[in-house]
């Protein structure tokens, strides 16, 4: 009951003899307890869930996967699921390199890379991550209106938002002397002593940040004659930790950046943490992990050191709306681009790049799974819907379609797209619904 009353949940719906039995101990106000999850999907309760957001825990043998499916169906045909198991064993698997004593910010931005902020931000904190890290303060109003209260950082703090940074206890990102000199004013407005910031170094990356050689006399300086902020970390961007080929540059990286915030730290009695490795940091430089750590692709499953994926998190999955025999010589799609050589079977699937789905793996380019089998796009995918060949896949209208998960790893789209695979996960549309899942 505390657990559940923490995390928010307003509608508690247990599944098994042993819950069933312990109705009366759980002390929430719409429950609602059965014997098994068959009895679950033929009640009303089931019939009437709409308007939802669902988190589905308990193990597989319970029979879970067959109510994923159905939940699918109630909403819609394309969905993201999202395993936070997979989560935690990465973050796990992270934290394996480290020092005890070393603390970790986990970059939730972006939606947490598409998996949604608000549950994995939950299950962050469940975990006592020391920080979250959105981008913008609107991402982290939402997390605390959502019941979030670890430290959060903004990373690209905008000056209409202090305000809103100083009422929802977020804390900004400080690379410029005109960002640091707007943020004071901003709280010596309301009367704020003390807020906590974090000062970016510029050590390579040549984005966002502090020279570390030319601006820290004048840094110390304003920070020193004021007391409406004080730095909490210090930090930079490693260029190239993902790449043995960038070992000497990162190394001159590490030497300017530990000698600006050694020079920082200096000047105030107060620790302030230092942090430089990213996710292929924390593997590759362990002598450099210093006070604190940032995670973030490595959370959501992909070693960016090699591509591989360490637990898969988000799966991306629709259906076969409809399939049609299209004979040789005849086109499928937008322009006549899917031109049809021999005669085929081709099924319509309800993803279109709208939700996502990138326009340049169409035209056999690439492929999703349909019963674990290859079936490339043909012709251009259109907005809502795109065209796969199913000739001599088993399969019929309603069966499920992997465009990545599991079985076919992100990475696929993203080396076919010559990109990133932030850039995959990032790209899903918020129209696609997002289902959860822990055992």
């Amino acid at each position: 009951s505390n657990l559940a009353h923490k995390r928010g949940v307003m509608k508690f719906i247990g599944i098994g003899p042993d819950l069933y039995a312990q109705a009366d101990q759980i002390q929430i106000a719409e429950k609602f307890f059965f014997r098994d999850c068959n009895q679950f999907i033929h009640s009303e309760v089931f019939r009437s869930l709409r308007d939802e957001v669902i988190l589905l825990k308990g193990a597989r043998q319970f029979g879970f996967d067959q109510l994923t499916e159905l939940l699918v169906k109630k909403v819609h045909e394309t969905i993201l699921e999202v395993n936070l198991n997979a989560v935690v064993k990465n973050l796990n698997y992270y934290r394996s390199f480290m020092k005890p004593t070393t603390k970790l910010v986990c970059m939730i931005k972006a939606d947490a890379y598409g998996a949604g902020s608000v549950e994995i931000a939950k299950t962050l904190q469940d975990h006592r991550v020391d920080y979250l890290a959105v981008a913008v303060a609107d991402e982290g109003v939402t997390l605390r209106k959502n019941g979030i209260t670890s430290n959060i950082m903004i990373m690209n703090p905008e000056m209409t938002a202090f305000k809103t940074m100083f009422d929802y206890d977020l804390e900004p990102e400080v690379y410029s002397f005109r960002l640091l000199n707007a943020l004071i004013k901003a709280a010596e407005k309301e009367g704020i002593t003390g807020y906590p910031v974090h000062i970016k170094l510029d050590t390579g990356m040549h984005r966002l940040g502090f020279n570390p050689k030319e601006d820290m006399d004048q840094l110390i300086d304003i920070l020193k004659h004021q007391n409406a902020i004080i730095p909490r970390s210090v930090f930079s961007h490693f260029v190239g930790s993902d790449s043995d080929d960038f070992d000497t540059f990162s190394a001159k990286q590490f030497a300017l950046f530990d000698e600006g915030s050694k020079q920082l730290q200096s000047a105030f009695s107060h620790k302030i943490l230092r942090h430089i490795d990213n996710s292929a940091g924390i593997e590759h430089f362990p002598e450099r992990q210093l006070d604190m750590c940032r995670l973030g692709l490595g959370l959501y499953g992909i070693n960016s050191r090699n591509n591989q994926i360490i637990n898969n998190v988000s799966t991306l999955k629709t259906t076969i709306l409809q399939m049609r025999k299209v004979p040789a010589g005849d086109t499928v799609g937008y322009s006549r681009k899917g031109k049809i050589d021999h005669d085929s079977v081709i099924a319509a699937i309800p993803i279109g790049y709208a939700d996502g789905l990138n326009r340049h793996l169409g035209n056999r380019h690439c492929y999703c799974l349909v019963n674990g089998q290859k079936a490339e796009y043909v012709g251009n995918i259109c907005m809502d819907v795109a065209m796969i060949d199913v000739t001599g896949i088993p399969c019929k209208e309603g069966d499920s379609v992997e465009i990545f998960g599991d079985h076919l790893p992100v990475t696929v789209l993203s080396d076919v797209l010559d990109t990133i695979p932030y850039e995959v996960l990032t790209g899903i549309s918020n129209r696609v619904k997002r289902v959860y899942f822990q055992d």
